[in-house]
């Protein structure tokens, strides 16, 4: 052993290798402060981000809002509101809760089972196209 090591390192291992290994490290004096800088500069950018991006949504909020004034069309918000001012004054002065509509063909009666599925397609289809398919 020409070099001096000391007999529990590994043979051509470097002194940042030991570090890794959780040997001694050497003391950094400025360590505290250029850790707190890095933190520093992490928040910084993440609020720069932040930024941006609500920049961003709040330049295609006023596109989405101008294309809702436009066509007249109401943010879900608005419509949900609109939906359960509407059952509540439907409710007014009743003491049950509100009755649950029922879509056509849904309820008890019974139907008739002569019908097949496709006489049922074809009553939904245009006229020209049902008189196609009558024949």
């Amino acid at each position: 052993m020409g070099r001096s090591e000391s007999p529990t390192s590994v043979p051509g291992a470097t002194k940042d290798m030991g570090k890794m290994l959780g040997g001694d490290e050497e003391k950094d004096p400025d360590a505290a402060k250029k850790e707190e800088e890095r933190q520093e500069a992490l928040r910084q950018a993440e609020e720069e981000r932040k930024a941006k991006y609500a920049k961003m949504e709040a330049e295609r909020e006023a596109m989405r809002q101008g294309i809702r004034d436009k066509y007249g069309i109401k943010k879900k918000e608005e419509r949900e509101a609109e939906a359960q001012a509407a059952m509540e004054a439907n409710s007014e002065g009743s003491l049950t809760r509100p009755k649950k509509a029922i879509p056509p063909g849904c309820g008890d009666e019974v139907e008739e089972e002569d019908e097949s599925i496709l006489d049922t397609v074809i009553k939904y289809l245009p006229g020209p196209l049902q008189d196609m398919l009558k024949k």
